[in-house]
């Protein structure tokens, strides 16, 4: 059946709201402009499920739990509602890092060392302490929400006041995190359309990290193709096609790694909804094949 009304889904309650509008924004303007009926719709606030048609497609521009979980995709499932990107249990299996680097490691796919953290006010707050036995050796860690994106609330620790600060400089420290092992070299991410990579972006930013002020509000962040030889480049998008069929997703979707100085490459997560902004990653790379902005909407919307 064909697809008359777009209807873009943005906002949302998680910390990345703000960058969800953003995007939503970009992509409601694509979609007027390839000649969609189109029509944006802050999520949760002034969706209504109930007035959904067949002829309906929903574009989730939705980060964080409110188009990542699974519960949104879950919904539109069992009305048969077509959508962007993957479905549930795709989404089950991303959103959660323990869940889905448990997934990668029971694969073989590598992924950085971590410990799971049910709250930031339980965690021992000494290095020094046998809680941290199993990262060791390390010079620094990183801590990261369990379950969030865009990199709030991430913060890089080789320090006992590293620890205390991102305890009281924490959004929410009662959520889940995980300590994760820092893999020090190159910051890369590689888009995955309809089944196909596209070409990696290395990630170069004054921060200590690709944290949110280099992703959304610096000018001097660039994000470049990463030059890799043959070898190298068949690896990785191995590496990224394997992680897209073990977590089960489709459609459209960004997988983050890092490369150590031996050139080995890690997967820390895989994104179900990426960014669309101005600075976001995955309309950098399809510029990067001559994939306009519109083209790239165009074709998340033929992924199904």
């Amino acid at each position: 059946m064909a697809i008359k009304k777009v209807i873009v889904l943005y906002g949302g309650k998680s910390s990345e709201r703000e960058v969800s509008l953003e995007s939503g924004k970009y992509i409601y303007q694509a979609v007027k402009d390839l000649g969609y009926e189109a029509q944006l719709v802050d999520y949760p606030k002034n969706f209504l499920s109930d007035q959904l048609t067949k002829n309906d497609f929903i574009f989730i521009a939705l980060h964080g739990e409110d188009g990542e979980s699974g519960e949104l995709q879950k919904l539109l499932q069992q009305k048969s509602i077509p959508f962007s990107g993957s479905h549930y249990q795709a989404c089950v299996n991303t959103w959660n890092k323990n869940t889905c680097k448990k997934l990668l490691r029971d694969n073989k796919i590598p992924t950085p060392e971590w410990i799971t953290i049910p709250s930031l006010l339980e965690m021992e707050k000494d290095l020094e302490s046998p809680f941290f036995d199993q990262l060791r050796p390390f010079n620094e860690l990183f801590l990261k929400p369990a379950e969030d994106g865009s990199s709030i609330d991430v913060f890089r620790i080789s320090s006992n006041k590293d620890l205390e600060d991102a305890i009281a400089d924490s959004v929410d420290p009662r959520r889940a995190f995980i300590l994760e092992e820092s893999i020090d070299f190159r910051e890369l991410t590689v888009p995955i359309l309809s089944g196909r990579c596209l070409p990696a972006v290395e990630i170069k930013t004054s921060e200590s990290f690709y944290n949110f002020n280099a992703k959304y509000l610096n000018e001097d962040t660039q994000l470049t193709e990463l030059v890799l030889s043959e070898d190298k480049k068949n690896e990785l998008e191995e590496i990224c096609l394997k992680t897209l069929d073990v977590m089960g997703c489709s459609g459209w979707l960004r997988v983050d790694l890092m490369q150590d100085r031996k050139n080995n490459f890690y997967v820390l997560e895989v994104n179900t909804a990426p960014g669309m902004t101005s600075h976001s990653l995955f309309p950098k790379s399809a510029e990067s094949i001559g994939l306009s902005y519109n083209d790239l909407v165009q074709e998340i919307i033929n992924a199904q």
